[in-house]
């Protein structure tokens, strides 16, 4: 069964702690609806670098990744039916969804 990462970009932070203890709440109950799928539910970026191709290294990233989600679904239609469903969206944020290709070696 194929895999799929939920990459979670850009998205406004709650502006208050009550809003942001909602806003968790939500996102759990998100994590949990994904049941036997969640294969890695929630995984926040932190601490970004970037190792630039003449080998330098700047603090910070390229792009507005905060997070992934990976799952575990039938098709790419179930899977942005789960994404269409997180919380992520209603702080201003976005989704890509993308289907992880198992490389053989």
């Amino acid at each position: 069964m194929p895999q799929y990462m939920i990459t979670y970009l850009g998205g406004n932070p709650p502006s208050t702690p009550e809003e942001g203890k909602l806003h968790f709440a939500k996102y759990k109950a998100w994590l949990a609806s994904l049941g036997s799928a969640a294969v890695s539910p929630a995984n926040p970026l932190k601490q970004i670098h970037t190792v630039n191709s003449d080998g330098s290294v700047t603090s910070g990233g390229t792009t507005s990744m905060s997070g992934f989600t990976l799952i575990q679904v039938e098709s790419m239609e179930e899977a942005l039916a789960h994404a269409k469903a997180c919380p992520f969206l209603d702080i201003g944020g976005s989704l890509e969804v993308s289907e992880l290709v198992q490389m053989k070696m």
